[in-house]
């Protein structure tokens, strides 16, 4: 198969490879993402360039009469879009940052730099074409805390101030778009400084006010940090926990680790997905804070509060369902492991309801419960953690087996209602869950004993 750059020499020799794949080119790092600026129809050169390269070609659909063409293994793509303003000095200085400003011939000859693109490079600095850029695109308000954390590079005074002016606009932009931009935030490894420049920028409060009313919302003496600052050093924690899983979660760290990086959903790994669950796991501490007649702070019901939360916030991003209800989860049982810290030992049938109310988050949420707990650094917090860490590690082995192979009742329910006399119905549900149950804490080992234990349960239980 033709390489797409190759086949382009070809097809638009007079065309100009644009925008991140030429700054990206520069600085040495991978990308399989390419954006060409053509005379003339850019559609004609996409099916052009389909053609040379057995790919798939289709006309986006944001406007701007681009086309993209993908590689059918999705190894790369191309976007063809049409040179604007007549000239490509033209069509640079409607870019975003200087950086991306920078045109490379496709026939080959000198990049064509006129902002001085080339040399923020070399200073790693993010510098505006101009203020207009953030004017007619506030998005690229998000954008520039995205290229900051993703490169490490530092923003321009200037540049900083105009598009803290434009982040108002944010509110106005497609919610795909933003998420887009901030979910290649949350999973870039300098999410932590990409997150305080969308704060320093006014975006976190146009885009995530519930994540901005945590500001300021003090806690027990069990936590030594506000509720925002506690949230930043959970997700902190769920960073390293990523890094070095088996510091905390011992020999389960690479079963952990191998789970966490299957795909989930938008194109995020479960363990990418458990970010998002560390930065909105306290999300509803503003609405639930109470205080006692002995002055101590509560938030009561803010885990099942802020599962609806979550699940608002990801309705307004327009994410995947599948993706709310997996972060709505991680929000509505955080909590739960660190309730059982105070009931251990704790019995087969304490473990089972603990995963079965958790599941399918069961492995994630006690990593986050983890997490969460090395954040909290108040009152009693080394005995507290030695605690919780070793119930984690003991419920991690649980819930690895519980992923793998999932515990089912002895019988099913056919055979149930057959050997009871009982019709399908709530009953029959019943009974079934119950006998699960049991059979996961070893008081069942045989299929008479399960149908025993069932008609006890029929003599017993009252109608409804």
């Amino acid at each position: 198969m033709t390489e797409p750059m190759e086949a382009l020499e070809r097809i638009v020799p007079d065309g100009w490879l644009v925008g991140g794949a030429v700054r990206d080119r520069l600085l040495d790092r991978p990308t399989e993402d390419f954006d060409v600026a053509v005379h003339g129809d850019p559609g004609r050169a996409a099916r052009a360039l389909a053609r040379a390269t057995s790919a798939h070609t289709f006309k986006l659909s944001e406007g701007f009469g681009g086309w993209r063409v993908i590689a059918r293994d999705r190894r790369w793509q191309v976007d063809l879009l049409p040179l604007l303003g007549g000239s490509i000095e033209a069509d640079l200085a409607m870019r975003d940052v200087t950086i991306n400003a920078i045109a490379e011939p496709i026939g080959g000859g000198e990049f064509v730099d006129p902002f001085g693109g080339l040399d923020d490079l070399r200073r790693r600095t993010l510098r505006m074409v101009s203020r207009r850029a953030f004017v007619e695109d506030p998005l690229r308000t998000l954008r520039l805390a995205r290229m900051s954390c993703e490169l490490g590079f530092t923003i321009e005074p200037r540049t900083m101030q105009a598009a803290g002016d434009s982040a108002a606009g944010l509110a106005d932009i497609a919610p795909e778009r933003v998420f887009a931009e901030l979910k290649r935030i949350v999973v870039a490894d300098g999410v932590l400084e990409g997150l305080a420049l969308m704060d320093r920028l006014g975006a976190t409060d146009v885009l995530l006010p519930e994540l901005a009313a945590l500001r300021g919302i003090e806690q027990s003496r069990f936590h030594h940090l506000d509720v925002y600052a506690h949230t930043r050093a959970v997700l902190a924690e769920t960073i390293e926990l990523e890094r070095d899983p088996h510091r905390w979660l011992g020999e389960h760290g690479p079963a952990v680790a191998r789970l966490l990086a299957a795909p989930l959903a938008n194109e995020l790994s479960r363990g990418q997905a458990l970010r998002f669950g560390a930065l909105l796991h306290d999300i509803a501490k503003p609405l639930t804070r109470g205080i006692t007649p002995e002055g101590r702070v509560t938030f009561i019901g803010h885990d099942e509060v802020g599962g609806d939360v979550v699940s608002a916030v990801m309705a307004r991003l327009r994410t995947s369902e599948r993706l709310s209800e997996h972060v709505s989860a991680l929000t509505r049982h955080h909590l739960r492991l660190g309730f059982l810290v105070h009931e251990q030992p704790l019995s087969r049938r304490s473990i089972y309801r603990y995963l079965r109310a958790c599941e399918p988050v069961q492995v994630d949420v006690t990593v986050l419960s983890v997490a969460d707990r090395l954040a909290t650094r108040g009152s009693g917090a080394e005995v507290a953690i030695e605690k919780h860490v070793r119930l984690a590690q003991m419920m991690l082995g649980e819930a690895l087996r519980w992923v793998s192979d999932p515990p089912r009742p002895p019988l099913r329910g056919n055979e149930l209602a057959l050997e009871l006399g009982i019709q399908p119905g709530p009953q029959l549900g019943r009974m079934l869950a119950e006998l699960e149950e049991a059979s996961f804490a070893g008081e069942l080992r045989t299929r008479e004993e399960a149908i025993e234990h069932a008609r006890q349960l029929l003599g017993t239980e009252q109608p409804r």
